[in-house]
């Protein structure tokens, strides 16, 4: 990683694990294979703030408001991406449970790293499949170039943003700004908690 940490795929550590990592490789991974609107990529960055967004408008039209930790899990749902990249879900289903298991253990030690259970709980993964869908359906409407019967065949019903909020958060960011916006919501989120950012983990023996 850029910070310099060394990361086990097959035994990733939380020591090992830094947001700015993260948010840096996040946003240099392309949505859709790349095959998207716009003068740059769709990133996974840019997919995990929208995502979030799209779990507060959710949970505000069922009259609730969510608890700032599972604001954090909808942020990093798909933080082991930036080590092992984004495939299309048909591959994913190609690969079995090898690929799984490896994107299992990884969300399990950032989980860890940033203080949410390292198994989320089964309400917690309801809630993400359904704002990740709710976001595929956009990004395959307003960028991937799907029509809206075939977008609802593959992810449900769509949960409308307003005009303003599209034009924010599907917009495709650069690298820098998607990072930077990933990073800048993390933080956010660190302080509605009452605590800063977590300082960078110790450096573990012989690194």
């Amino acid at each position: 990683m850029l910070s310099g940490r060394r990361l086990d795929l097959i035994d990733p550590s939380p020591l090992d694990i830094e947001i700015e990592d993260i948010a840096h490789g996040l946003a240099r991974v392309a949505r859709w294979n790349g095959q998207t609107h716009g003068p740059h990529i769709f990133s996974v960055a840019q997919h995990s703030v929208l995502v979030e967004v799209i779990a507060r408008r959710q949970a505000g039209a069922r009259g609730g408001e969510l608890d700032r930790r599972w604001k954090l899990a909808m942020l990093l749902h798909d933080a082991p991406e930036y080590v092992v990249g984004d495939m299309i879900s048909p591959f994913k289903a190609v690969l079995g449970g090898n690929y799984r298991e490896v994107e299992e253990r990884l969300l399990a030690a950032v989980s860890l790293r940033f203080g949410l259970p390292a198994h989320w709980p089964a309400a917690l993964v309801k809630l993400v499949k359904s704002a990740d869908r709710a976001s595929a359906f956009l990004e395959a409407t307003r960028l991937a170039g799907f029509d809206l019967a075939e977008a609802k065949s593959f992810f449900g019903q769509p949960f409308p943003l307003d005009a303003a909020e599209e034009r924010s958060y599907l917009a495709p960011w650069s690298a820098d700004e998607a990072a930077a916006r990933f990073l800048a919501r993390f933080a956010e989120l660190a302080e509605e908690g009452g605590a800063s950012a977590p300082r960078p983990a110790p450096a573990r023996a012989g690194r």
